[in-house]
């Protein structure tokens, strides 16, 4: 039990920490901040507590450790690490009372998303616990997918990020943007793919655990399941807003799948092209 009374204490320090820093500054994303951060701490303090002496936690560490790196990269690039608040919050808060909001704020947008940043790294537990069984052949082929996804996130978020400023450079122009949101690359064969390499990562994740175990049917599936979830609710809430401001964004629902990179589909007449 150490190890989770020492993730737990980080995750309540990190609770406190985000919620005050958000009635302090009137911004609610510094979970936001912590996103990428927390997750590589949580499996280097399971590795640590197996005296990095166990493969598998430590490649399951050092995978980890990449990806925080990447997200933190990407993160900090858009602005998030220099005061901007993502911007479902304000929509959130305008739609709420102030009471509801706070309510809002504390259960979910803190308490909820640091639980979950918990249990997505509780596959290390899971290896921590069965740590006598060696690195094999599914090991490697796991760390190999992991990488595979990384690789595809990093692609997907490049590419977004090519194009919103071209975007900005247009506008700046004086000219209209056209296509006015991405299409090509990655996000022609899914609406979200790096949505859908983050969230294969997780799973991968679990997979080192279950590897360990022997078996599929653990109880610590449930982080890269409520991941998912968490997911699924975020992609509509942000569609929502990208189809109210792009009718042409009806078209691209039609033909793109939402999440997993398949061949697109063809277009139902009527829609805005």
């Amino acid at each position: 039990m150490a190890p989770l009374v020492v993730l737990a204490v980080v995750c309540l320090a990190a609770c406190a920490f985000a919620w005050i820093a958000s009635l302090i500054t009137g911004d609610n994303s510094w979970v936001d901040r912590l996103w990428s951060l927390l997750p590589v701490a949580y499996l280097w303090i399971f590795a640590g507590f197996a005296g990095l002496r166990d493969a598998r936690l430590d490649v399951m560490a050092v995978l980890v450790t990449l990806w925080g790196a990447r997200l933190t990269f990407n993160f900090a690039r858009k602005g998030g690490y220099s005061g901007g608040e993502d911007y479902r919050w304000p929509a959130l808060r305008a739609r709420m009372t102030p009471r509801q909001f706070a309510f809002f704020n504390l259960f979910f947008i803190v308490i909820y998303q640091n639980v979950l940043l918990v249990l997505i790294t509780l596959p290390g537990l899971a290896a921590l616990d069965h740590r006598d069984v060696p690195l094999g052949g599914f090991d490697i082929l796991l760390g190999l997918l992991f990488l595979a996804c990384l690789l595809g996130e990093t692609i997907a978020d490049q590419q977004q990020w090519d194009f919103h400023r071209w975007k900005r450079a247009e506008i700046a122009a004086g000219r209209e943007p056209r296509p006015r949101f991405l299409q090509t690359g990655l996000f022609r064969l899914s609406r979200h793919p790096n949505f859908f390499f983050e969230q294969a990562q997780w799973w991968l994740l679990f997979l080192f655990g279950a590897v360990a175990m022997g078996t599929l049917w653990h109880w610590t599936v449930v982080g890269a399941a409520l991941l998912s979830l968490l997911f699924i609710g975020s992609t509509r809430f942000t569609e929502s807003f990208t189809a109210a401001k792009y009718p042409e964004y009806a078209r691209y629902q039609q033909t793109t799948s939402p999440s997993i990179p398949w061949l697109p589909r063809r277009p139902r007449t009527g829609l805005v092209a």
